[in-house]
């Protein structure tokens, strides 16, 4: 299809962030550092921060997390600046994020979902690979049981497709199952074959270092210099 004034033409690598501002943080200046760690978080994902800003709540919509008001004025400023992604650094529920997409017109992440995201992009091991895959794949079965709204629609039963009257929901949550399943030995095997290097290298009294921090704190600039 395409894009039309109704249809604005939307850069998937250009982001508005907002930080929600709940309860106690109402009162306090707090959210503007979290605030700024959530563009951090957005940029090391390589995406353009168009705009960011906090966005006080009285109240959490079941629906759309926000107020209908906020998301008339997200789906506008999206609109104007092209931004093709959201970014909610809070939890969204499935139906929370399905809805702010369809309404925003834009794909919604939230802060579970970013991280995940640098992860994946920033995995270079095959145990973080593989680590990622594994928390992704928990991450996208629970978006999974949730957000499907067409349970009517059946797969016939042919081979691997499923059997008859199996849904379309029943054959994804399978496949993602099996999924996780493959995912779990194919980690314990490589667990399996770096506990025997680690004994290696203890036999041969070599010291051992590791570095733990936040998520974009620096760790990989600091163990490459």
């Amino acid at each position: 299809m395409k894009p039309t004034a109704e249809t604005p033409i939307k850069d998937v690598n250009r982001a508005i962030v907002l930080r929600p501002l709940v309860g106690a943080e109402l009162h306090t200046r707090d959210y503007e550092a979290r605030l700024l760690e959530a563009v951090g978080l957005a940029q090391a994902l390589e995406l353009h921060v168009a705009a960011a800003e906090a966005a006080p709540l009285r109240q959490i919509s079941p629906r759309t997390f926000f107020g209908a008001g906020r998301v008339e004025r997200l789906k506008a400023q999206a609109d104007e600046l092209g931004a093709g992604v959201v970014v909610v650094d809070s939890a969204l529920s499935p139906v929370q994020q399905r809805n702010l997409e369809q309404d925003v017109g834009a794909k919604v992440v939230d802060r579970t979902g970013l991280i995940l995201e640098i992860f994946g992009l920033r995995a270079r091991t095959k145990e973080g690979r593989l680590q990622v895959e594994l928390a992704r794949q928990a991450y996208e079965r629970s978006r999974l049981v949730r957000t499907w709204t067409h349970l009517e629609r059946q797969r016939g039963g042919l081979g691997k497709t499923g059997g008859p009257g199996e849904t379309q929901i029943e054959l994804d949550r399978r496949q993602i199952a099996d999924r996780i399943v493959r995912l779990k030995r194919d980690l314990e095997d490589v667990r399996r074959t770096r506990g025997l290097q680690r004994r290696a290298r203890a036999r041969a009294r070599l010291p051992a270092v590791v570095l733990v921090g936040y998520t974009n704190a620096g760790k990989s600039t600091l163990f490459n210099r």
